[in-house]
């Protein structure tokens, strides 16, 4: 037999056309999941006697065989075949005649097929992504952790604002992770959904039961009109979108580690292990994971563009096009799985110049708004006028070369707008950790504040890693119930 679709055609596929149409490539990666799949439709067929057993026993032995081949990297992809799908039937059928193998394939259609085994695969990987970043985030609770008092500078436009702590600007970053988590499990959610029964559009006149096939291979629900299941790629799309947003997080996290390592910065330092130097010049020491992983995010953001660009145009129903939705998600997965294998083994190993976060902070007037605010809670000024008066001693300062850290010319700038504070009064107004003490808003920069969202958010990544774990469980105990029911069908029992 050399094709499982050729009886319409009088002439063989061109080789050219063969080369350029064949998916297995891209489709390697699905070996296990189509093998699945199709051990779930066997059993569900001889349930509903559309099949008989006799002709289940060779089917799924052969499918088990090809399982096992396939652990042992005996079992690989024949572009001559196309796909994956036709290599598995294609040893199925080879292995247990036509009369057995060739049974497999009713009431199905490559169409519900491809897209049961993108989903078999796609739904770990998300679980997989969504347990390394719960890992990073953890990273950074570990951070805030010890530096719920580190004072450091804010910035706004790349210039100094308020001060902070190193453990707040680590939180910003969990408070951020989460989020992109909650994208990640509404895309686990429209993922894990299962198309087997929709056949090529139209579902089958056969008596299929699509519960079953759902229950066997772990899925929460049913994805029920069949013309919609062949034309969806928008998990892909869901997807893709939750993953750029994370790369573009990233990214940001990236350019902070490469600003915060310069000279001219001087917050933090690389391990010699994430770093490298030049070939011509001796004295560099360079963030290339920083700057790689920045410079992926174009990548990322092509894999969405490639999708979209791709569905846009199409009518229900399934068009070859749509063959092109698997590799810019799998580059999309490989990408991001790099990123969080190896961020966190960077944070940990960084150094933060604690002494020069603390100096910055004191150098240029980044407890401005500190004595604003003290204007406008001890002496009643509408907040418009204690801006002018501090800017304008801001201005003065600047103007002689000079920072609060001169107390007594600041106080005199402050006498000459008619404000007398007192130097010792005036030194615990601008300095920049009783500053992180007054924030006590919620959300703000206090220590207490700090310490409680570091608790909250450790809280909240328990309850994610733990829906991991029952997801991930959910998947490994379906397959472990279809794998017994194979046996004991082989077994004949």
């Amino acid at each position: 037999m050399s094709s499982l679709w050729g009886g319409r055609f009088s002439r063989k596929m061109a080789t050219s056309m063969l080369n350029f149409s064949q998916s297995t490539e891209a489709d390697t990666r699905l070996i296990p999941y189509d093998i699945w799949g199709s051990q779930a439709h066997a059993l569900m067929l001889a349930r509903q006697q559309i099949i008989t057993e006799t002709d289940l026993g060779p089917i799924l032995t052969w499918l088990d065989k090809a399982l096992t081949d396939f652990q042992q990297g005996q079992l690989v992809l024949d572009p001559a075949k196309e796909d994956v799908h036709m290599n598995v039937e294609f040893y199925l059928i080879e292995g247990a005649g036509a009369e057995f193998g060739g049974k497999l394939h009713t009431a199905r259609s490559r169409n519900d097929q491809v897209l049961t085994d993108a989903r078999l695969y796609s739904r770990e990987q998300i679980l997989a992504i969504s347990s390394h970043l719960t890992g990073l985030s953890r990273t950074f609770l570990n951070l805030a952790d010890q530096h719920t008092t580190t004072v450091m500078p804010g910035y706004t436009h790349t210039q100094h604002a308020q001060p902070i702590s190193l453990g707040f600007w680590a939180t910003a970053y969990v408070s951020l992770f989460l989020r992109d988590l909650k994208r990640l499990a509404a895309a686990f959610e429209t993922t894990n959904s299962n198309p087997l029964g929709a056949g090529a559009l139209a579902g089958t006149t056969f008596p299929i039961d699509r519960d079953f096939t759902t229950r066997l291979l772990g899925f929460d629900h049913l994805h029920r009109h069949a013309l919609d299941v062949i034309s969806s790629r928008d998990f892909i799309a869901e997807t893709l979108s939750a993953l750029v947003i994370l790369m573009a997080n990233l990214s940001r996290l990236s350019e902070e580690i490469v600003y915060w390592t310069s000279y001219e910065f001087g917050l933090a330092k690389l391990d010699d292990a994430f770093a490298s130097g030049s070939s011509i010049m001796p004295q560099k020491k360079n963030a290339d994971v920083a700057e790689l992983m920045r410079g992926r995010f174009g990548k990322m953001l092509g894999t969405l563009v490639d999708l979209l660009t791709n569905l846009k145009g199409l009518p229900l129903g399934y068009n070859r096009d749509l063959q092109e939705d698997k590799p810019p998600l799998w580059r999309a997965f490989d990408t991001i799985e790099d990123c969080l294998q190896i961020l966190p083994q960077m944070l940990q190993s960084m150094t933060f110049n604690t002494d020069r976060m603390a100096d910055l902070c004191q150098a240029n007037f980044s407890t401005a708004t500190e004595l604003a605010n003290y204007l406008v809670k001890e002496r009643d000024l509408p907040f418009r006028q204690c801006h002018e008066i501090v800017g304008g001693v801001v201005g003065k300062l600047s103007q002689q070369g000079e920072t609060f850290a001169n107390l007594e010319q600041t106080g005199s700038f402050l006498k000459e707008m008619g404000i007398k504070i007192a130097d010792v009064d005036l030194a615990q107004i601008l300095d920049a950790r009783q500053a992180l003490n007054r924030n006590q808003s919620v959300g703000g920069t206090s220590p207490t504040e700090v310490k409680k969202m570091i608790k909250e958010f450790s809280e909240t990544l328990s309850h994610i890693e733990n829906q991991i774990k029952r997801q991930t469980e959910q998947i490994q105990q379906a397959y472990h119930r279809t794998q017994q029911l194979v046996q004991e069908a082989i077994n004949g029992s």
